[in-house]
């Protein structure tokens, strides 16, 4: 029997990527929430695991985006019972909140690849081993997650301290996009450039483009690790 997996998103450009290619080479269910098309969060939680993609949105902004509080309350249950739960910038975010952490703007906005290390606690993980002590990964925020009272860090980064948290044993929240696949990065790239164009000369968009091609194979690679170690934990 296959698993059955719950994935959140937010908007439509920021899909599941590699997760969700995995997910479908393994031949298990997706129920996709597109809450951004009006799609609701499912009141109950009849599923083997949950991913919380990212989006532009604010974990704050809930009148705004009515699914966030929704969301909100989903992760709590999940932490009370413990199911295996992934988010993914936005989403980890969201984890991070609904564990109790406060979630806040970042002294500086990471967009590109920028290199992260695991630590101690991050090279026992059993989700986390196998893709590296020190990689660079894929970013793209502007806010960052505390860590919460039964939150443990298990990677970070010169700009941005909090990169990958556990609550519990079985919620991972990733800052950096472990989803994202090369066609995906080139389509952020147009769709927020008016945000690139706000940070020129902060921000070198040929540099991004460049160091994707560079980059992604090794990336895809680690990511297919991590999905494997996570979803089959």
């Amino acid at each position: 029997m296959g698993k059955k997996n719950l994935m959140l998103k937010h908007i439509n450009i920021e899909g599941g990527g590699i997760i969700e290619e995995y997910l479908k080479s393994k031949g298990w269910k997706i129920d996709r929430r597109e809450l951004q098309d009006g799609d609701s969060v499912p009141p109950k939680l009849d599923y083997d695991t949950i991913i919380i993609l990212g989006g532009p949105m604010n974990v704050y902004e809930e009148d705004r985006y009515p699914f966030l509080k929704d969301e909100d309350k989903l992760i709590k249950e999940a932490i009370k019972k413990n199911i295996p739960t992934l988010g993914i910038c936005l989403g980890a975010q969201l984890i991070a909140k609904a564990a109790g952490a406060k979630v806040t703007k970042n002294k500086v906005k990471e967009i590109g690849w920028y290199n992260v290390s695991l630590t101690d606690d991050g090279k026992k993980d059993s989700v986390i081993k196998g893709i590296g002590e020190s990689f660079d990964v894929f970013q793209w925020h502007g806010d960052t997650f505390g860590i919460p009272e039964n939150g443990t860090l298990l990677a970070t980064a010169e700009l941005c301290t909090n990169q990958a948290l556990r609550v519990g044993k079985n919620i991972y929240g990733l800052q950096f996009h472990v989803e994202v696949t090369e066609g995906m990065i080139y389509e952020w790239i147009d769709t927020y450039d008016e945000e690139l164009q706000s940070l020129k000369g902060i921000i070198d968009v040929e540099k991004i483009r460049k160091d994707t091609v560079k980059n992604f194979s090794a990336y895809k690679d680690r990511a297919l690790t991590f999905c494997k170690n996570f979803f089959e934990k």
